[in-house]
C-alpha cells in the first residue's frame, strides 16, 4: 500500500502491482468468498464472538491503512458498515505482511479472517490472521475516500458518489424504501400491479412533447411513453377495477432542477371510488411511504420543516391564485383579458408562447400561486383546458374534476377524482387538442382512436392518479435538484474533442 508514485500516475503504479501479483500466482480477481458475517453482525454480536474467540471472515472494500513498522491498522467496509482491522507481521507472516503492504491498495476488495479484540482506546477491531485479495482496484477512490464534491463527476460517475458520500447512499435507500412501501400499501388495498407499453404508436395520457424512435422491422415510428394512463384505463374497461403501474416515462422537454427527460411515475386507477374516499386514500398512501422511510412525518427541508401530518389543506385552483395575486380567473375568459389583469397587478408574465387560455391560466398559477404553496396542499378543480382526460364539474363546466398535491412549489401528485368516461366528449376533447397542435402547441394531446373505441365499450366511474417518484423523493430528502434523486440522470454527452 505504498502510495509513493513519483512521476508515474497512481493508475500506472496500481497496474504494475497487478502484474506483480499475477507473476506471483496470486489471483487478483478471485471467485472464492467465505464470508461468515457482515460488519454490522460483528458489531452487534461483538461481546459473544470475542468471548468465544470465534474465527470470523468479513468481505469488503479496504478504505484506509496506517502502517507502523511491524503492525498496521486499516478499515474495511461492506454494505452494513465499517470496522477496524489490526495486522501484525509476526501473526500473518513476513511474506504475507510484505505483500499486503506493498501490493494491496485502498479501494481493493479484500477478505479478512481473524478474531475480535477491543483496542486500548475502546474500538472494536478484527485481529487479522489472514487477508487475501478479492478484486484489485486499478483506480484510486475519489479524493482518498474523503468525499466527492464535483457535481459533474457525482452525476456522471454515480458509483463514486455512492462510495464517497454517505448522505447520497442514504437518499437512494430512502427512495427504495418508499417505492417498496408504496407497493405494500397498494397490494394490501387489493390493487393489481401491471405493465403497459413503453413504445407507443401514439403518445398520450399527458400534455408533453414525446421522444420519437423508429422500429426498423415494422418501418414505423414509435414514441416513448409520456404516461401509461390510456393503457391503464383500457384495463379498467377490461374489468380490472383496481390497477396500478410503477415505471419509467419519457418527456422530450427541458432539463432543470425539477425536470429530467426520463423519470419514474406511479399511475393508479380505481373504479367506483368516491371523491373524498379517493383523496383520503392518496393522502394515506403518501404518509405511509414517508413514515416508513423516515419514521416521522416532520421532514427537515433547509431551514424549514415539511409537515406531512394529515389532513392537508384543500383549496381550489381559483382560490390559490386569488390568494397569491388577487386575480380571479373566473372574471377573465380570454388571453387578452387575463394579460390586462396581470399587467394591472404589475406581474411579469409572458403569455406569448401559450396556446389557448388554459395554458395562460397555467402560467399564471406557476408564476404566482404555486411557489407560495410550501406545506403539502391539495389544489382542486384545474381549468378544463388543462385536463383533457378528466370530467368537467357539473357545477362549473369550466373546471375539471382534478386535484394535485403541491409541496414546496412543485406538483407531486396529479389526480382526477372523476376520470372522463364519455367517449363522445373524449373524442371532442381530443379534437380540440388536435386543433391546438395544429396551431403550434407541442404539448397538446393527439387523437387516439384506439382509446376512444375502448371507451365506447364502456368504462365505469373511475378515479386516477399519477405520482412522480423522483420529485417526491427529492423534496423530502432536502434535495433542491431532481438529479439528486435519480441514480443516473440525463446529462449532455462529454465532448470527445
Amino acid at each position: 500500500m505504498d502510495e509513493t508514485v513519483g512521476h508515474r500516475s497512481e493508475e500506472e503504479v496500481r497496474l504494475e502491482k497487478l502484474r506483480e501479483l499475477q507473476s506471483r500466482g496470486i489471483d487478483a480477481y478471485s471467485d472464492e468468498v467465505h464470508r461468515t458475517h457482515l460488519v454490522s453482525d460483528l458489531i452487534a454480536q461483538f461481546d459473544a464472538l470475542q468471548t468465544a474467540t470465534a474465527v470470523v471472515i468479513v468481505d469488503g472494500r479496504l478504505t484506509s491503512a496506517r502502517w507502523h513498522g511491524g503492525s498496521a491498522f486499516a478499515d474495511v467496509a461492506d454494505r452494513s458498515g465499517r470496522i477496524q482491522l489490526h495486522l501484525r507481521r509476526d501473526v500473518i507472516g513476513e511474506d504475507s505482511y510484505a505483500t499486503i503492504k506493498n501490493l494491496f491498495d485502498v479501494g481493493d476488495f479484500i477478505e479478512v479472517t481473524g478474531t475480535l479484540i477491543m483496542t486500548k482506546v475502546g474500538e472494536k477491531t478484527v485481529e487479522v490472521t489472514q487477508m487475501r485479495l478479492l478484486s484489485k482496484a486499478l483506480r484510486p477512490l475519489p479524493e482518498k475516500w474523503h468525499g466527492l464534491q464535483d457535481i459533474e463527476i457525482r452525476y456522471r460517475q454515480r458509483e463514486l458518489d455512492l462510495l464517497s458520500n454517505a448522505e447520497v447512499r442514504d437518499r437512494f435507500i430512502i427512495r427504495s424504501k418508499m417505492i417498496s412501501a408504496m407497493r405494500q400499501f397498494l397490494d394490501a388495498a387489493d390493487f393489481l400491479e401491471v405493465e403497459t407499453p413503453m413504445l407507443q404508436p401514439i403518445p398520450g395520457g399527458a400534455s408533453a412533447r414525446p421522444f420519437v424512435t423508429h422500429h426498423n422491422a415494422l418501418d414505423t415510428d414509435f414514441f416513448l411513453r409520456i404516461a401509461p394512463e390510456l393503457y391503464l384505463k383500457r384495463l379498467v374497461v377490461g374489468g380490472f377495477e383496481k390497477v396500478y403501474e410503477i415505471g419509467r416515462c419519457f418527456r422530450n422537454e427541458g432539463i432543470d432542477y425539477a425536470h429530467n427527460p426520463e423519470f419514474t411515475m406511479m399511475e393508479l386507477y380505481w373504479a367506483y371510488a368516491h371523491k373524498d374516499e379517493f383523496v383520503m386514500f392518496l393522502e394515506n398512501l403518501v404518509t405511509h411511504m414517508i413514515g416508513t422511510a423516515f419514521h416521522s412525518l416532520q421532514i427537515p427541508f433547509g431551514e424549514m420543516v415539511l409537515n406531512f401530518d394529515s389532513p392537508w389543506p384543500r383549496k381550489t385552483f381559483r382560490e390559490v391564485i386569488i390568494d397569491a395575486c388577487g386575480i380571479d380567473i373566473d372574471e377573465h375568459h380570454t388571453r387578452e383579458q387575463l394579460a390586462s389583469a396581470v399587467a394591472a397587478q404589475g406581474i411579469a408574465i409572458d403569455f406569448e408562447g401559450c396556446v389557448g387560455v388554459g395554458e395562460c391560466y397555467d402560467q399564471l398559477f406557476k408564476k404566482t400561486a404555486r411557489p407560495q404553496l410550501v406545506q403539502p396542499t391539495w389544489v382542486f378543480d384545474y381549468p378544463i383546458e388543462l385536463k383533457p382526460l378528466t370530467k368537467a364539474l357539473v357545477s362549473d363546466p369550466a373546471k375539471s374534476a382534478s386535484v394535485q398535491l403541491v409541496v414546496n412549489g412543485a406538483e407531486i401528485v396529479n389526480a382526477y377524482y372523476h376520470e372522463l368516461n364519455d367517449p363522445v366528449e373524449q373524442r371532442r376533447r381530443f379534437a380540440e387538442q388536435q386543433s391546438l397542435r395544429d396551431a403550434g402547441s407541442e404539448e397538446a394531446q393527439w387523437m387516439d382512436e384506439d382509446f376512444v373505441r375502448s371507451l365506447e365499450h364502456g368504462m365505469p366511474p373511475t378515479s386516477g392518479v399519477g405520482i412522480g417518484i423522483d420529485r417526491l423523493v427529492a423534496f423530502i430528502t432536502n434535495s433542491p435538484n431532481l438529479k439528486e434523486s435519480i441514480l443516473f440522470p440525463t446529462l449532455r454527452p462529454v465532448s470527445k474533442e
